[in-house]
């Protein structure tokens, strides 16, 4: 492998290499930052604080309840279905204590989607807030689930006040459909029950699994990520080195949480590093709720916060944005997704702060890359691999390919997964030697300065030519009239495929004729679409992400090209 360009590059201060093995486990970590950081705010949900002495206490309880009122034992798997909460890093937080394997489950999902989850993990128990508690009683004598824990949302809120959200969320907004789920225990009756004995101390290897974290499923069926104890705390360590060394400070930031954190980016960089450097974590519960979710900002000197493309672009459309405090701020940080460089350029025109972009999988715990926490940052780049990370670009045949040229984006490190739950020919598949390929093509410039092109998977081939959706969306997102854009590929008798995309409107006046006016002004001949369709809303994943898949799916279900 060439010497590699970014270690001349790499941000003033910042190691080269980090201590993976810094803690035997993620409950050591849990457990001295707790010690350490006391009556500092570790969380905050719907203005109720919760100090991490009071996050301690309560995690003791949990894990106390698992293992003195079930039958779990320890690597057993628990499924955890909700929005942020406070309740979520207890749960969290409590279940890694008493040895358990963690499996993070999308809320929204349907029935059958958490059937497939559930029974793929093994899943023995599950603790489920009570507005999909009706989902779950569908399919729960279809699976290993035995220890059922139901939440209410004002649980942790306490109090007047959180018994007025549990009332208004059940009986004004109805917002719980009625289920029966016999032997369910009550959230709050658990930890109560937790509080009787003390939690015991739980040997935990490195190399045990802390999470069973399932991909997103936009390409196909969602499969678990294995996620060792030594995984997830290598990419903290990762990124707090990138981070600490960027601007932020122990004790001092105010973390803003809109990505829900049973999604791997929010998890690691949210649920878990805050915790690790004494931040103070908001968690937003709903943030398609816009106008809450900007009381959220507008009550906090907010310091970081984390997001994908969509949710920056969400913010920019709302007038009040504008007029937010955001003197304290000191960069955000975005991922899943591609950055548009119009969304980024705006942002840093409103808020006078840089979005630094970042890149990783579910399977890299998540974060491989990132860019340098300042304002010359290079919009468009993923950055450079943090450290103790390397990456590399190969061709088709497994050769590493010149600057500039186009190949598979492959990793190694201390932070990639140990392979697929129970699907060792997937895992093999998704490895050359001892690099994970990602499935992204990518480029790399000779400063070492990595940039995704697109997925493998979704590329378009026009006439033999390759066309990358990513870059047919950024240039029809600088139209001032669009608000949001996904490009895929149709069948094309003559080209084999054609490029069609679907466009939401900003300005309702915008007409077919004006995008592809736009799009000979900015695109050659074969990469313009030749369909153009408006729709109302694009389909996106739990964090905001474009589900180009979804889009196909329904447009071939639609339309015939023959």
């Amino acid at each position: 492998m060439k010497k590699q360009p970014w270690h001349a590059n790499y941000p003033e201060g910042v190691r080269l290499e980090i201590n993976p093995d810094s803690y035997s486990s993620l409950p050591e970590m849990v457990d001295e930052k707790i010690a350490q950081y006391g009556d500092l705010v570790a969380f905050e949900n719907m203005g109720k604080e919760m100090t991490f002495s009071e996050l301690g206490t309560a995690i003791d309880q949990f894990a106390s309840y698992l293992q003195n009122h079930t039958d779990l034992k320890q690597g057993d798997r628990i499924a955890i279905q909700m929005p942020n909460l406070l309740q979520y890093p207890v749960v969290i937080y409590g279940a890694l204590k008493a040895g358990m394997v963690v499996v993070n489950t999308n809320p929204l999902y349907t029935p059958s989607e958490m059937l497939h989850q559930f029974n793929d993990s093994g899943a023995k128990a599950i603790v489920i807030v009570e507005n999909f508690a009706s989902n779950l009683e569908e399919i729960i004598t279809e699976t290993q689930i035995e220890t059922v824990i139901v939440t209410k949302i004002g649980d942790m809120i306490g109090g007047l006040k959180g018994s007025i959200v549990n009332f208004v969320v059940k009986n004004i907004k109805k917002m719980v459909p009625s289920y029966s789920l016999p032997g369910a225990i009550p959230f709050k009756k658990a930890l109560s029950l937790g509080s009787q004995n003390p939690v015991a101390k739980v040997a935990i290897e490195r190399s045990e699994l802390a999470f069973l974290q399932y991909t997103g499923g936009t390409t196909g069926v969602s499969k678990g990520a294995m996620l060792t104890h030594r995984n997830v705390i290598a990419n903290i360590e990762q990124v707090c080195e990138w981070m600490l060394h960027g601007g932020l400070e122990e004790r001092k930031e105010i973390f803003i949480t809109a990505l829900p954190m049973y999604h791997i980016f929010a998890l690691t960089c949210n649920a878990l590093m805050t915790v690790r450097i004494g931040a103070r974590n908001v968690l937003v519960t709903n943030p398609r709720d816009m106008k809450a979710f900007l009381k959220d900002l507008g009550r906090h000197k907010w310091t970081i916060l984390t997001g994908v493309n969509t949710l920056f672009n969400g913010l920019l459309n709302q007038p009040s944005f504008k007029s937010l405090d955001f003197s304290e701020v000191k960069f955000s940080f975005a991922g899943g997704m591609a950055l548009q460089k119009y969304v980024a350029d705006k942002w840093f025109e409103v808020t006078g702060t840089p979005v630094s972009e970042g890149y990783g999988l579910t399977e890299t715990s998540p974060v491989l890359t990132a860019n340098p926490l300042k304002k010359d940052a290079k919009t468009g780049f993923i950055g450079m691999p943090v450290p103790s990370t390397e990456v590399v670009i190969l061709d088709d045949a497994g050769k590493e390919v010149a600057y500039g040229e186009r190949g598979e984006l492959c990793a190694r490190g201390p932070q990639v997964f140990q392979g697929y739950w129970n699907r060792p020919e997937e895992t093999k598949n998704c490895f050359h030697e001892d690099w994970f390929k990602t499935g992204d093509i990518a480029v790399i410039n000779e400063q070492g300065f990595f940039k995704i092109v697109d997925r493998k998977k979704e590329m378009i081939l026009v006439s033999g030519f390759n066309v990358y959706p990513n870059e047919i969306e950024d240039c029809i997102a600088l139209h001032d009239k669009v608000l949001e854009v996904g490009a895929i590929g149709v069948p094309d008798k003559k080209s084999t495929e054609a490029v069609k995309v679907y466009i939401v409107k900003a300005d309702q006046s915008l007409t077919e004729e004006e995008i592809v006016e736009h799009c000979k002004e900015n695109l050659t001949g074969y990469k313009r679409p030749k369909y153009i369709e408006f729709i109302d809303e694009l389909p996106k994943s739990n964090v905001g992400k474009i589900l180009r898949r979804i889009l196909k799916e329904n447009d071939l279900k639609t339309n015939s090209y023959d």
